[in-house]
């Protein structure tokens, strides 16, 4: 209920500072039907996002796995797996603590206590600990959004009778106190996917993009050229991961960090679902999305809804990309298995890339 609240709050907020007089009355929250032709409604607006997008047209009715089928394919691993050349290997997962930024009421907190210990016992003494942690865990840290997490309320916001999630699974059919019925965590495949950076930080000359930032086909193509690899051939399964710079405020300046971020837009993620049809999208940032976005009237908009919700297609956030970028390697072995949660909307976790 929080995260329905705090995301109405965004629209709200985005809409305020965006639209107004007959710009807000053409296309609105209340008025979604009208907003007909924009980036993020796809066909008809049958849905405040477009056309109903269940059954999926390539994994099928009652799916839950999503672009994580492509993870099940041997030709798709062995893809990943001859990437590996130098054997180096790359951690992309930041450390999880205390003082991490952490999106809205969302904590992490470890406790080690003295009643969670053992011992000593036995003629050799032995001792054990173990800990606590108190945490929204799915969703703090390098985080990893399953299919549950991000869901469209087809009526509109003045009617949340029914919520859809991937493959048109609906929030009253799935949803318990203690956890998903469908869509968790604990349905997905592990991911070996070859792994494509996209150092557009790079590519434009900053060491950091701004917030509001919205990638585009032309920053990936000028990035992909810089990189030696113009005309490069993406593949169905693919990892594709954002370098915004972005992760250079982490733990140095939380509140900047989660002020807002550069990220990818409709044009981006379209490109990702139809002509990629990557397996995994993923950044150095909070969300993957632009925020503000490049249209005041959708809140995350292109990873989120489009890419979660529609596609299926799963999303790695807060990725430590920089040693990657230092060396130069922008094709790998992009190795992630989500903690098999059963029920949970998202899984912390430590991927790695291999060279």
């Amino acid at each position: 209920m929080k995260a329905k609240r705090t995301l109405a709050m965004l629209g709200a907020v985005a809409l305020g500072l965006g639209l107004s007089g007959q710009a807000y009355a053409e296309c609105s929250p209340e008025t979604w039907q009208d907003c007909e032709g924009k980036p993020w409604v796809i066909g008809t607006a049958e849905t405040p996002v477009g056309e109903r997008w269940w059954p999926h047209p390539l994994w099928g009715e009652g799916d839950e796995a999503g672009s994580t089928n492509w993870y099940a394919r041997p030709e798709v691993v062995l893809r990943a797996l001859a990437e590996v050349d130098t054997g180096k290997v790359y951690k992309l997962g930041r450390e999880y603590d205390s003082t991490i930024p952490t999106f809205g009421s969302r904590t992490f907190e470890l406790k080690s206590p003295s009643s969670g210990s053992g011992g000593p016992a036995g003629a050799n003494a032995v001792v054990y600990k173990d800990e606590i942690v108190t945490s929204q865990i799915g969703q703090v840290g390098t985080q990893f959004d399953g299919l549950g997490h991000i869901g469209v309320s087809t009526n509109g916001v003045a009617d949340a009778s029914d919520v859809r999630y991937y493959n048109g699974f609906a929030e009253a059919d799935i949803f318990t106190e203690t956890g998903l019925k469908n869509l968790g965590v604990e349905k997905l495949h592990p991911i070996v996917a070859r792994g494509v950076l996209l150092d557009i930080a790079a590519f434009k000359g900053v060491e950091m993009l701004e917030a509001g930032y919205v990638v585009t086909r032309a920053d990936v193509e000028g990035a992909l050229k810089k990189q030696g690899m113009e005309g490069f051939a993406f593949q169905p399964g693919d990892g594709v991961f954002f370098h915004t710079g972005w992760g250079k405020l982490w733990k140095t300046d939380n509140e900047t960090f989660k002020s807002g971020e550069p990220g990818i837009g409709m044009e981006i993620a379209k490109w990702l679902s139809d002509e990629v049809q990557a397996g995994v999208v993923g950044a150095d940032t909070w969300g993957t999305d632009a925020v503000p976005g490049e249209d005041p009237g959708c809140v995350f908009c292109a990873a989120h809804t489009h890419l979660l919700t529609r596609n299926g297609i799963v999303n790695q956030e807060v990725l430590y990309l920089d040693e990657l970028v230092r060396d130069g390697v922008y094709t790998f072995a992009y190795i992630y298995s989500p903690m098999p949660i059963v029920g949970a909307t998202g899984s912390p976790g430590a991927p790695i890339a291999i060279d």
